[in-house]
């Protein structure tokens, strides 16, 4: 095991990567931008270490310093936590090359599953189902449109190597075929240097249902069952659950063996996830995020397994465990996003300073945060401050945790999502178990919501 791990990230993730560091015994070293020399990780961490001015390019992207503070600090190991440089497979080489281990799957997976074209085809000829479509690069012009006409609109023109609802754009008609391919094409570029762009079938309002799989490095693999994700905003998720509330036990068994079929093809270890569209009852491939995910603690509270030590100890070397029929699913959990955003404004981020963060507290409640009170949400990152996380015995009693836990959560100078959970976990569509699309999309409702903010919105 290791002695000391770096952690290459900031906020919400980096506090939970500590802690778990420090459960195990592991000395941590945070690094930090300028703009959070007093950041919560930095304050929780045994070492802490400057890298840089307040953009990401300019510190928490520049492989080079984070190499530089692992290797002056003793470091052994490099946890990316998630976004960032956790899935950029040139970050892990590095770490290799420094004799640091990279703690996450092998650069040669990240490459395979970073491409989607590539992670069609490979997933593909090991007979995993895809979303009809193309596995080739398109581009304006006649043969866009005749693959366009094979597979059938509605069509969604996606960047090769996009994510989070950036270089996604849809046509309805071969009229807005053109317009989507370049859209798609030139976010691509901008958020991914990667101009690529290939055509899928637009599956209007599917459920997003994700396998959550791991695996050592020695053969062993487990899925550790799924997460719903199908509460979405322009394809950026709110809130997550788990397990599916409409699955049934052989759907469940179907989708885990789906996924760990798809990591096999890829030679993965450590933790990864399958994300697929859940149309009825077909599941689509979608792609594989190779990484840590924002929502894996609600797979933590319905398994009883801590990821973030599972992935340290396979990073070290060790064997999983557990075995397929050792994991099983008890109760229900549910995690909300809480953002510094103003759900009126169309989510507009509001940074600031949090004046007052009162947490809640009780049996069957999670908290996961990067601030506290007195800290600051800063323009130059994602405005996620805290995810707030239930359980219960069933997707009931799971639910009511949730709505009690929103009304104890108080966030004080800068708008939130709380009034938009809070309206959302109280309503009809939620409770039936929809995809919550045209409700989170109404932006009266979404007014109103943030009338219970005090204005804030």
């Amino acid at each position: 095991m290791f002695d000391k791990v770096l952690v290459a990230n900031r906020g919400e993730i980096a506090v939970r990567v500590i802690t778990t560091l420090r459960r195990l015994g592991i000395a941590s070293v945070a690094v930090h931008s300028d703009a959070d020399v007093n950041s919560l990780p930095v304050r929780m961490a045994d070492e802490s270490v400057p890298i840089g001015a307040a953009p990401v390019a300019e510190s928490y992207l520049r492989v080079d310093r984070i190499i530089e503070a692992a290797l002056a600090t003793g470091a052994q190991a490099v946890h990316p936590g998630y976004g960032l440089l956790s899935e950029n497979p040139e970050f892990a080489r590095a770490c290799a090359a420094a004799g640091l281990v990279f703690i996450g799957p092998s650069p040669e997976s990240m490459e395979m599953m970073s491409s989607k074209i590539r992670a069609r085809e490979t997933v593909t000829a090991a007979g995993v189902p895809v979303v009809p479509g193309c596995s080739e690069p398109i581009h304006p012009g006649p043969k866009a449109f005749a693959t366009a006409e094979a597979i059938g609109y509605p069509v969604a023109a996606k960047a090769a190597s996009g994510g989070g609802g950036k270089g996604f754009r849809v046509a309805h008609s071969p009229d807005e075929l053109a317009a989507a391919v370049e859209g798609a094409s030139a976010e691509g570029a901008r958020f991914f240097g990667d101009s690529t762009v290939y055509l899928e079938r637009y599956l209007d309002d599917p459920r997003h249902v994700e396998v959550q799989i791991i695996a050592d490095t020695h053969g062993n693999m487990v899925h550790l069952f799924e997460r719903d994700c199908s509460v979405q905003r322009r394809h950026q998720k709110l809130v997550e659950e788990a397990p599916c509330p409409l699955l049934t036990d052989d759907q469940r068994a179907r989708l885990g063996e789906i996924a760990v079929r798809a990591a096999r093809a890829a030679g993965y270890y450590s933790l990864g996830t399958v994300e697929g569209l859940l149309v009825g009852e077909n599941f689509y491939f979608l792609e594989m995020n190779t990484r840590i995910q924002v929502e894996h603690p609600v797979t933590e509270l319905v398994t009883g397994l801590d990821l973030v030590a599972e992935q340290i100890r396979i990073a070290a070397g060790e064997a999983l465990s557990f075995g397929q029929s050792d994991v099983r699913i008890r109760g229900h959990a549910i995690e909300c996003r809480i953002n510094a955003e103003s759900a009126a404004k169309g989510f507009r981020p509001g940074p600031g300073r949090i004046d007052r963060f009162v947490t809640p507290a009780g049996d069957g409640v999670r908290l996961d945060t990067g601030v506290a009170d007195g800290d600051s949400v800063h323009p130059y990152y994602d405005p996620m401050i805290a995810k707030l996380i239930t359980w219960g015995e069933n997707r009931r009693a799971a639910t009511d945790a949730m709505r009690k836990a929103l009304d104890e959560t108080v966030v004080e100078g800068i708008p939130t999502l709380l009034p938009f959970h809070r309206a959302l976990l109280a309503s009809a569509e939620w409770e039936r178990a929809s995809t919550c699309r045209e409700l989170v999309e109404d932006r009266s409702w979404l007014k109103s919501t943030d009338a219970w903010a005090g204005g804030l919105g």
